[in-house]
């Protein structure tokens, strides 16, 4: 089954940092571009930060400057760096993928099952 494993999440205080990883399995491929999604309680899944398969990058505004994301290709892999962490950071965040899989050609939508971060003030 075609998926994507997050790692990384957790709890930190105000101002702290965490490394999240996404990786995603063997029989997906030809990944166009990877993301980091985020819901908090209550509100709609957010886009954090998207990355082509050629390193161009975008932000929401709320994390620029502070948010990174990073991919290897090689290793089919997507991190996302954040520091200066604010409680509104709090959120589930979610790895996508836009890739095709040995079980559909056709490239789809593929996530992650979520990784909570909770940042404390």
């Amino acid at each position: 089954q075609a998926q994507l494993v997050e790692s990384g999440g957790g709890l930190v205080q105000a101002g702290g940092s965490l490394r999240l990883s996404c990786a995603a399995s063997e029989n997906l491929f030809s990944i166009n571009h990877m993301a980091w999604y985020r819901q908090a309680p209550g509100k709609q899944r957010e886009l954090v930060a998207v990355i082509t398969s050629g390193g161009k990058t975008t932000y929401v505004d709320s994390v620029k400057g502070r948010f990174t994301i990073s991919r290897d290709n090689a290793k089919n892999t997507v991190s996302l760096q954040m520091n200066s962490l604010k409680p509104e950071d709090t959120a589930v965040y979610y790895c996508h993928a836009y890739a095709s899989s040995t079980f559909k050609i056709e490239a789809d939508d593929y996530w992650g099952q979520g990784t909570q971060v909770t940042v404390s003030s």
